[in-house]
């Protein structure tokens, strides 16, 4: 029998087991790579570690990598990431912004705090009882006094009934007949007295017209409201002195006094009180003139004395000082 060749040996010859050998530490330096994610030293490693070069296309152009595409679990993971840092820096602002509006809360409401405090103390201040001043008197006085020709009523100013002496000295009553409506001063005043109280600020005038008990004089008073008591004095010191012209008579229909008129004045004066000019004339009621009545008979009569009474007493009624309380609060400090 001849020998067989060497082509046909089994595969167990030593050429076969060391082509085996080295498929098998290839396979293990792969592995090796593979597991640690880094080439190790050898001699199979570092050459099937290396990247290789991109392949051309049979035109020579070279190919472009391949893009390993997202999973749909990698792009909701980056998406919440976003989010939650999103939600994070809103929370942030949100942590600043109400950081500083309770700051500015707090110092309002401090400030707030304090001016109501400091008001409240000048308020019980201001308003707790105490002694009045001698000004606050006086402001008090001349006050109550301005306010009394509008404050009171009508029959107040003008009472029913004014008590006056008569001759030998008896006891006499003045009667009220009526009370005009308020006018502007220049229309009850004859027009020289008008013009003098015009020019000091006098407001208003108060007209009312009385009887004595006989009804035989008629006597109109006429209350002259000035703004003030410094413009009623200069007011009157600038008054003609002739007792022929004051406030003119109002006369009543179906009355005592529907005769009396502007020619039936005997005499006309006036009276000073606060800021009132109390004016008065008297006359007649038979409607008997100036002219017709001699002047000895004027100057002993009861005519012009009951007409200076009448006048008197409305001018100290308005003009009476008030009781003026001890205290701002009453009596009771």
């Amino acid at each position: 029998m001849s020998k067989p060749r060497r082509s046909e040996e089994p595969d167990g010859r030593p050429e076969a087991a060391g082509s085996g050998a080295r498929e098998a530490r290839a396979g293990s330096a792969r592995r090796r790579v593979t597991e640690s994610g880094l080439p190790r030293a050898g001699r199979g490693a570092g050459l099937s570690s290396l990247p290789r070069p991109p392949r051309t296309s049979e035109a020579g152009g070279a190919r472009r990598p391949r893009v390993r595409a997202w999973s749909a679990a990698g792009r909701r993971a980056e998406l919440a990431a976003a989010e939650a840092a999103a939600e994070r820096a809103a929370l942030d602002r949100g942590v600043r912004y109400r950081s500083v509006f309770l700051v500015l809360v707090g110092t309002i409401l401090m400030v707030a705090a304090v001016t109501v405090l400091l008001g409240t103390i000048g308020l019980l201040r201001e308003t707790r009882s105490r002694p009045l001043t001698v000004a606050e008197r006086a402001d008090y006085v001349r006050t109550d006094i301005a306010r009394r020709w509008h404050a009171w009523p009508a029959d107040v100013v003008f009472p029913d009934e004014l008590e006056y002496l008569g001759l030998e000295r008896t006891q006499q009553y003045a009667r009220r007949v009526g009370i005009a409506p308020e006018s502007p001063c220049a229309a009850g005043l004859d027009a020289s007295v008008g013009r003098v109280v015009g020019a000091h600020d006098c407001r208003t005038l108060l007209r009312a017209t009385y009887v004595d008990q006989t009804s035989t004089f008629a006597i109109t008073v006429g209350v002259a409201v000035f703004a003030s008591e410094e413009d009623r004095v200069r007011a009157a010191a600038e008054l003609p002195a002739d007792d022929r012209v004051g406030v003119r008579p109002v006369a009543f229909p179906r009355t005592a006094t529907e005769l009396f008129g502007a020619a039936q004045r005997q005499r006309n004066g006036w009276v000073g009180a606060g800021p009132y000019l109390v004016f008065s004339t008297a006359g007649y009621s038979d409607g008997r003139t100036r002219d017709a009545v001699p002047p000895e008979e004027l100057l002993h009569s009861e005519l012009w004395p009951a007409a200076q009474s009448v006048a008197g007493r409305i001018a100290r009624s308005l003009g009476e000082p008030p009781t003026v309380p001890r205290c701002t609060q009453g009596n009771v400090c």
